[in-house]
């Protein structure tokens, strides 16, 4: 296929990881700020203030940790807190259906693999079309089983 995506791919959901770590940034900037006009507050309170930012940031960037990176051997999945590897043979089928929060993948084990790198959140179309691409992808190279229902 010409409209397959050049390997390496890494598909992330940009508009919300964008997002995230803008308001990573902001909390600390902010809260930090606000900690240093404080007066009235001990070093130690002060403290407390930053390590309290510090704490949402880590929620915040590990909520921008998904991706799904696609190469020539297979697909790494990252989730919020696990990375699963797959060769491209254990990918039966790529979904997205309407109301989904996120790719799913259907494994040849008979599970199911939820793909965060890929969501539909914030942009849409983009989901789609990665959606499409991974796909794509996934249908050209895995092992050709002509009895495997595609969806």
């Amino acid at each position: 296929m010409s409209d397959l995506p050049t390997l390496p791919v890494t598909f992330r959901p940009g508009s919300t990881r964008a997002v995230l770590l803008t308001a990573a940034v902001a909390i600390l900037v902010v809260i930090t700020a606000v900690a240093m006009m404080l007066k009235q507050l001990s070093p130690a309170e002060r403290l407390s203030f930053v390590v309290t930012a510090l704490l949402l940031d880590a929620v915040l960037l590990l909520l921008a940790r998904p991706k799904v990176v696609a190469d020539a051997d297979g697909v790494t999945v990252v989730n919020l807190t696990n990375k699963r590897r797959l060769e491209w043979a254990e990918i039966l089928q790529v979904t997205l259906r309407p109301g989904d929060p996120w790719v799913f993948l259907n494994l040849s084990d008979g599970t199911s693999l939820p793909a965060l790198g890929i969501q539909p959140g914030i942009n849409r179309q983009r989901a789609i079309a990665d959606a499409r691409a991974l796909r794509a992808l996934a249908e050209a190279r895995s092992v050709a089983d002509p009895e495997r229902p595609r969806g």
